[in-house]
């Protein structure tokens, strides 16, 4: 699988924490680069075994091309193993726990035909150093903002000012708070290889608005005219 890589005139679009089938398709089908289920059994949007690969399965067969995308939490290494192998298979694996930047060499080199991402929660500028030291061990970094006891979805966002100082060696993507509204704001100030999509698009955890979804996915489309 490829990257989906942003540029200055393209952007990626992930929605995360989906739970239905259907509606995962129904995004698929407005152009978005990727899809993220949640492995993190403490989340709200948690969706179990069956269900994720019977989801990443109709998304592969229906969209070959999109990421399809599981978000855990410092995984057992057997468990990872199980999950990428047989119909269904994520592929790409977004880390959220305190995976550290060797960990992440490792599962990359014992699973080479994944993307490995690492989330990073950032509770300062200073946090944003922590990218420097993922470079060359994972494929992407995922930025969002940290809050208490939570692992992401939180819809809190980054003051841009932190990320327009920052270079990064990675392909990365921008979490926290991304809707429609903010899109002008966002890519006149930072250029993310991608921006992740979830909680600020929902009816109720895990079910998207897709009215918002659509207004998002367009925004993006304008704004890179």
């Amino acid at each position: 699988m490829v990257l989906p890589m942003g540029s200055p005139t393209s952007t990626a679009v992930k929605i995360c924490g989906l739970t239905n089938i259907d509606q995962a398709k129904s995004i698929a089908a407005l152009g978005v680069e990727a899809i993220g289920v949640i492995g993190v059994a403490s989340s709200p949007r948690f969706v179990a075994e069956q269900q994720r690969r019977d989801l990443f399965a109709q998304l592969n067969s229906f969209k070959p091309e999109l990421q399809r995308v599981w978000v855990v939490a410092d995984p057992d290494d057997t468990d990872l193993s199980e999950a990428l192998q047989g119909e269904g298979a994520p592929s790409a694996i977004q880390l959220h726990g305190q995976e550290t930047p060797e960990h992440c060499a490792n599962l990359r080199i014992q699973h080479p035909n994944t993307q490995w991402w690492k989330a990073l929660r950032i509770r300062s500028h200073e946090d944003l150093s922590l990218a420097h030291t993922y470079a060359g061990q994972v494929d992407a970094l995922l930025l969002d903002a940290w809050r208490p006891g939570q692992l992401g979805g939180t819809g809190h966002r980054l003051p841009l000012n932190w990320l327009h100082q920052t270079s990064f060696e990675l392909p990365w993507w921008l979490a926290g708070g991304v809707s429609a509204e903010w899109i002008p704001e966002l890519l006149s100030q930072v250029n993310p290889w991608g921006l992740d999509a979830s909680s600020r698009l929902e009816i109720s955890p895990g079910i998207k608005d897709l009215k918002l979804v659509e207004a998002l996915v367009e925004a993006v489309r304008q704004q890179q005219k």
